[in-house]
C-alpha cells in the first residue's frame, strides 16, 4: 500500500520533536535486562545477550516467550526500541503493554500484527480501564517495523495516556473521570512483552495463519527506559507534581501545537480502524469518551 504522507515540514517537526523527547527525562531504569525484567514464560526462547543490554522472544511450534518487569509502576514514562519479525509474519503478535494484575485491570497496550510477505504490519493499540476494554485503534506505520530498531513509547499521567512512535504521538486517552469514564488512574502495572500465536484473529481476522515452517519466529529488543514511579504502596507518592514526578507536570497535560500537527498527520494518512468510527459495532452508541474532546 502507497501512501503520499511525508513533507519537509513532517520532517522538520520530527526532528524537533525527537531533540526534545531524549533531552527531558532522567532516566530511572538500569538498561540492564537481566535486573529490571523476570522471563515469564519459555526461558529457552528469550535469548539476552551477555551484558544485558539486548534481547530477543521466539516463536516457534514449540512455545511462545514473554518477559515482565520486576517492578509495578504508577504514572510515568517507557521507551522501548523494538524490531520486528522480518518477512511472512501472519498471525504472530507481539505485545508490548503495561498491565494491573487485577480482575478489573488496568492496562494499555501496544500489539504488533504479523502479516503475508509484502504486507504491512498492523499496529494496534488499546486500553483497559477498570476491567472494560473494546477501545481498539489501527494504523499502517510510515516505515518498515522489520529493517531496523524503532522507539515506542506510552506516556502515562494523570491527565492522559500517549502512545508514540519515534516521538510521533499515534495515540490519546484523556483523562475523563470527572464526566464518568474509567480512567487508568489507582492501579500499578508492570511492564510486560510477550510473543504468541494470535492466528485465530490477527491477520485478516484469521484468515492467514501462522506457518511454522516459515519460523523460528524472532523479535529483538534493546536500549529501553523507564522513568516512572515505582509502586511503594503509596499511591499519593506517585500522583504529585515535582521534579521526580515530571510527566504529571502541567505542561504534560495535553499535546503541544507541533505534537498536535503530528497526531492530526497520523491520524489523517495511517489510521486504518478507530473504535470511536465503529457505528455498526456499537449500533449507534458510541462510547461516551468518543464525543468528548481528544486534546
Amino acid at each position: 500500500m502507497t501512501r503520499k504522507t511525508s513533507t519537509a515540514t513532517v520532517f522538520n517537526l520530527l526532528q524537533l520533536a525527537c531533540l526534545i523527547a531524549t533531552t527531558s527525562a532522567s532516566i530511572v531504569s538500569t538498561g540492564d535486562f537481566n535486573r529490571d525484567f523476570d522471563v515469564t514464560w519459555s526461558p529457552d526462547h528469550v535469548n539476552t545477550s551477555p551484558d544485558g543490554r539486548t534481547r530477543s522472544l521466539k516463536l516457534d511450534q514449540e512455545s511462545g516467550s514473554a518477559f515482565a518487569s520486576k517492578d509495578m509502576f504508577l504514572f510515568g514514562q517507557i521507551d522501548m526500541q523494538i524490531k520486528l519479525i522480518p518477512g511472512y509474519s501472519a498471525g504472530t503478535v507481539l505485545a508490548f503493554y503495561l498491565a494491573s494484575d487485577q480482575p478489573n485491570r488496568d492496562e494499555i497496550d501496544f500489539e504488533f500484527l504479523g502479516n503475508v510477505t509484502g504486507q504491512p504490519y498492523i499496529l494496534q493499540t488499546n486500553i483497559y480501564a477498570n476491567g472494560y476494554d473494546n477501545r481498539e485503534e489501527r494504523i499502517y506505520l510510515w516505515f518498515d517495523p522489520t529493517k531496523d530498531f524503532h522507539t515506542y513509547s506510552i506516556l502515562w499521567n494523570l491527565h492522559q495516556i500517549v502512545f508514540m512512535v519515534d516521538w510521533v504521538p499515534i495515540r490519546l486517552y484523556r483523562n475523563h473521570a470527572d464526566k464518568g469514564v474509567a480512567y487508568p488512574r489507582r492501579q500499578p502495572m508492570s511492564l510486560k512483552a510477550s510473543l504468541w500465536n494470535g492466528d485465530s484473529w490477527a491477520t485478516r481476522g484469521g484468515q492467514d495463519k501462522v506457518d511454522y515452517s516459515k519460523g523460528p519466529f524472532i523479535v529483538s529488543f534493546r536500549n529501553y527506559k523507564i522513568d516512572a514511579c515505582v509502586w511503594k504502596g503509596n499511591p499519593r507518592f506517585c500522583r504529585g507534581d515535582s521534579t521526580t514526578n515530571w510527566w504529571n507536570n502541567p505542561r504534560l497535560s495535553s499535546l503541544n501545537w507541533y505534537q498536535r500537527r503530528l497526531f492530526k498527520w497520523v491520524r489523517k494518512y495511517h489510521l486504518i480502524y478507530d473504535y470511536c468510527q465503529d457505528t455498526n459495532r456499537f449500533q449507534n452508541h458510541l462510547p461516551k469518551e468518543c464525543s468528548l474532546p481528544k486534546y
